[in-house]
């Protein structure tokens, strides 16, 4: 399939999650497909509770997800990520840090409106060109 093509089909499949957000609060859902490095397609969407730290935003939960499907690789690696939100807007900053465990630093996030068509893209390293790591972790010094 033309990455084109790919693109759009991944925008579509987060627009289509969107619908199976439970944000009874802020009425703002969002929908989110992650795509894994063997093609299989993870969907998302966010979980609202009255506390709203306990939230959990439609990305992780599609990583999360890829990651405990039965059968899969731990260390499954998310190649791309689509959002659909209105209005659009991007990963936050927990979310770009699961990606960052989970996704390489070219992992392409794909912003898209709740129709599903793609309006931007950008890879993890540009939404986060300085991520933390365990790379980070293995070189401190143990106290």
């Amino acid at each position: 399939m033309p990455l084109n093509a790919c693109l759009e089909e991944l925008a579509a499949q987060a627009a289509a999650a969107r619908r199976s957000a439970y944000a009874p609060y802020s009425h703002f859902s969002v929908g989110a497909a992650a795509l894994d490095e063997d093609g299989s397609v993870f969907l998302g969407s966010n979980v609202e509770n009255a506390s709203y730290g306990l939230t959990v935003c439609a990305e992780r939960v599609a990583i999360l997800k890829a990651v405990t499907t039965p059968g899969r690789s731990r260390r499954t690696t998310v190649t791309a990520l689509a959002v659909s939100a209105t209005p659009p807007v991007w990963p936050c900053g927990a979310c770009r840090q699961v990606l960052a465990e989970f996704a390489g630093a070219g992992c392409l996030v794909i912003l898209a409106d709740a129709a599903g068509n793609v309006l931007e893209t950008a890879t993890l390293s540009q939404l986060l060109p300085h991520a933390f790591g365990a790379s980070a972790l293995a070189t401190g010094e143990q106290h």
